[in-house]
């Protein structure tokens, strides 16, 4: 059965300089010569009128460019028109396109997807390419580049060659054990194979937390008593007003998010109601819910122009920073940071220390191994199931299960075995045009 050949605008919407259309699939040649009266060259770009070929009118004059399959990033017939980026020339071209037939538009991730089920990228650097696009800070950067690049494709693949070649000892020893050529199995020779491996499976594991925070980010929430520059802070942070400032007790009943990219970090700052005895239901509802989400925060900045001590549910949160605020009015503490929300005063030192708390806990995305739960539990299975293969000397056939199981758990990671019910939720994620 023959598969549609997709089309979507790979540049963004809107008035622009310029507009890229791509194109993968069998009818790209026929394409190519019905709107730009031919096919360039591979991998070369030609200037060409395109047409309309139910009308044959100019809708623009662009650049085309052709690369056959299978040795294109979708692994089929690819092209691009490049033409400008005037709303009106994107519309035509877009609908002369839909009108030709089994061509139609891309669905969110197609292109990615088509790769990847034609060998082009496997499931961890397609997600590494998704994080790559959603990518709002330098270490977020860094981190998705490493694994759409293909860091852990590699490591998988060598884990699971070493598995593999185990496993084929012991399956050879199980059929052919009366053949004299067959080298006698030695558990020594298995766990000086699968040892290193445990070794490189356990470093890993332990820096999984810090790249799978990476791509949520760091979240720090300003507490402290009514008027004590919550607010204020949290403007001059982003320099623009996203909370209201007054000298009313009280005036913050929500809370208010902020996301900051801070020394290549991705930090999300909290602002939130002042804590005290409410004065009525609705200030009384904000502070509940401040207390509610205590237990999700990394990082407590209490904040208080004096001495005043946080509320006990506020002491037994994980990590707390005091922070003195309103230096220009009181005097600065000898236990707290001291800032001024309004001159800037102190900012730069609570910036720095915010962040050498965040990189504790993030890493700088550039040692990431895993990005995403699923990498550490498939990694966390095959982990235990070899070590349960070393535990001890037992039948060869209970070995060969276990060293099979965590072949397939390392494969679930790359997309080498079944894994049809995350493939959706992966490619759904794309921006259409990817």
């Amino acid at each position: 059965m023959r598969e549609d050949t997709i089309f979507a605008l790979g540049t963004g919407a809107g008035r622009a300089a310029i507009a890229i259309i791509r194109l993968s699939g069998e009818a790209v040649s026929s394409i190519l010569v019905n709107f730009a009266g031919g096919i360039p060259e591979p991998r070369e770009t030609r200037l060409a009128s395109l047409r309309d070929p139910l009308n044959d009118e100019i809708l623009d004059r662009g650049i085309i460019f052709f690369v056959p399959g299978p040795n294109s990033p979708t692994g089929e017939d690819y092209a691009e028109l490049q033409c400008h980026g005037g709303r009106a020339i994107v519309s035509a071209l877009l609908a002369a396109l839909s009108r030709q037939q089994h061509v139609r538009m891309a669905e969110p991730g197609e292109f990615v997807r088509r790769g990847f089920a034609n060998g082009k990228l496997d499931l961890s650097q397609a997600e590494g390419l998704a994080d790559l696009i959603d990518a709002e800070t330098q270490s977020q950067r860094r981190q998705a580049l490493r694994l759409s690049g293909g860091v852990l494709r590699r490591k998988v693949e060598a884990w699971r060659s070493a598995l593999i070649a185990s496993l084929a000892l012991i399956e050879a020893q199980l059929d052919f054990s009366d053949e004299a050529d067959v080298e006698r199995f030695s558990y020594a020779e298995l766990k000086e194979t699968l040892s290193p491996i445990v070794s490189d499976m356990a470093a890993a594991l332990a820096v999984a937390p810090a790249s799978e925070r990476m791509r949520e980010g760091f979240s720090v929430m300003i507490l402290g008593p009514p008027n004590s520059g919550k607010s204020t802070l949290i403007n001059k942070l982003i320099d623009r007003e996203i909370a209201i400032v007054s000298s009313q007790p009280g005036t913050t009943r929500d809370m208010i998010e902020a996301h900051l990219e801070v020394e290549g970090l991705p930090i999300t700052f909290i602002d939130t109601a002042g804590l005290r005895e409410a004065s009525d239901e609705i200030e009384q509802m904000g502070i509940d819910r401040v207390y509610r989400r205590l237990p999700a925060a990394d990082l407590i900045l209490w904040l208080s122009p004096q001495e005043a001590p946080p509320p006990l549910e506020v002491e037994n949160a994980q990590d707390i920073l005091f922070v003195r605020s309103k230096i220009d009015l009181n005097a600065p503490s000898e236990i707290a940071l001291g800032i001024c929300s309004l001159t800037g005063v102190g900012l730069d030192d609570l910036l720095a220390k915010i962040a050498e708390k965040a990189r504790a806990q993030l890493g700088a995305g550039d040692v990431a191994l895993f990005a995403r739960q699923r990498h550490r539990v498939a990694t966390q299975a095959a982990y235990a199931a070899i070590r349960h293969a070393l535990k001890s000397e037992k039948p060869l056939e209970f070995i060969a299960d276990d060293l099979r199981l965590a072949a397939r758990s390392l494969g679930k990671i790359i997309g080498d075995v079944d894994v049809e019910d995350i493939l959706d939720v992966v490619f759904s994620r794309f921006c259409i045009g990817k």
